[in-house]
């Protein structure tokens, strides 16, 4: 149970933050065609997975809980994406270059893949 809040709570503070971050962002680039805000969360967030887990590796200094408050919860609700560097980073350090370069492929033509399908769908389901 106590897992389940640390996620629960960290994940709120997380999405918290990537709303009023992104929400800034956007009202100084409101005109651009770029979308900053989610660049910037993305980036930030994989910036705080590098460090975070940089750290705990050669300091051991996090807990599993304050590991699951802070890579599954915060983070997660900050951004996935942070996860998604920390696994092709970590795929990429064990030599393993071919599963991280189809686990990037595949990650982002299967996503936009299932997204557009899926918009496609709703629009013919709304028909």
């Amino acid at each position: 149970m106590q897992s389940l809040l640390l996620v629960a709570l960290g994940g709120a503070l997380g999405s918290l933050l990537r709303f009023k971050l992104g929400s800034a962002i956007l009202q100084h680039s409101a005109a651009a065609q770029f979308p900053y805000g989610t660049f910037a969360v993305n980036v930030l967030g994989c910036l705080s997975a590098g460090l975070l887990a940089g750290l705990g590796e050669h300091c051991d200094f996090l807990s599993a809980g304050a590991r699951l408050f802070l890579f599954t919860g915060f983070l997660g609700g900050f951004t996935t994406f942070s996860a998604f560097g920390v696994e092709t980073i970590a795929l990429v350090e064990r030599g393993q270059w071919c599963i991280a370069a189809s686990y990037v492929l595949l990650s982002v033509a299967c996503g936009l893949g299932a997204l557009w399908g899926a918009l496609k769908l709703g629009g013919l389901a709304a028909s």
